[in-house]
């Protein structure tokens, strides 16, 4: 009796142990919407004077205003903790949206950043004062841009132009944006949740493909 009772367990608790993390929230859950439509980045240009766009792109958006050397260590946060671990992801990117002006601070900064991952996804695009409170009005969020234009926190936008983010978030509740000034909170809420946008992504990608191999 004994001897089928323990080969009834190791046969019945593998199979609730799948079916426990396959019906997890926590795993499978997407990551929710909490504004759509967030503006798109018309007029913007990077430091090769080229276009930059939102639209089937995931993006981490940051707003680091006039004094950019006073975000340099949230900078380097971003770099070392959240972009050098995903910047491979085809549609994946990094936009530091910055007025005019201020670019050579930007060039300076790059460098820096280039000695942590290589910069092809990550882009310092630079507009009118205007178009940049545009684009951070549009986030419709409960955070707001002080006088130069910058805030700590970075926002992650998904290819459909949507801020992604959590709405009943343990410490913030509903949380639009993530303080690259906290270590903690970049380290492990925002390096979740992106990890759970791409992961959308991957599972849409790989699901279009198995649909066109039927």
């Amino acid at each position: 009796m004994k001897k089928y009772i323990v080969l009834s367990i190791l046969f019945i608790l593998p199979i609730t142990a799948y079916i426990f993390f396959a019906m997890s929230t926590n795993y499978f859950k997407p990551l929710p919407v909490l504004t759509p439509s967030v503006a798109e980045l018309d007029g913007f240009k990077d430091l090769d004077g080229k276009s930059v766009q939102l639209e089937n792109r995931i993006t981490v958006l940051g707003f680091f205003g006039n004094n950019l050397e006073d975000h340099r260590a949230y900078a380097y946060n971003l770099a070392q903790k959240i972009y050098s671990k995903n910047h491979e992801f085809k549609e994946f990117q990094f936009v530091i949206l910055l007025p005019e002006g201020t670019e050579a601070q930007a060039k300076n900064i790059e460098q820096k950043l280039k000695q942590i991952a290589p910069t092809d996804a990550w882009f310092f695009a630079f507009g009118p004062e205007t178009d940049i409170e545009r684009v951070f009005h549009s986030l419709n969020s409960n955070l707001a841009l002080d006088s130069n234009l910058s805030s700590p926190y970075v926002f992650i936008i998904d290819k459909e132009r949507s801020l992604r983010g959590r709405k009943d978030d343990e410490d913030a509740g509903v949380m639009y944006g993530f303080d690259s000034s906290n270590i903690a909170e970049i380290n492990n809420k925002m390096s979740d949740d992106v990890k759970v946008l791409l992961a959308e992504y991957r599972r849409a990608l790989k699901k279009y493909k198995s649909n066109r191999e039927i």
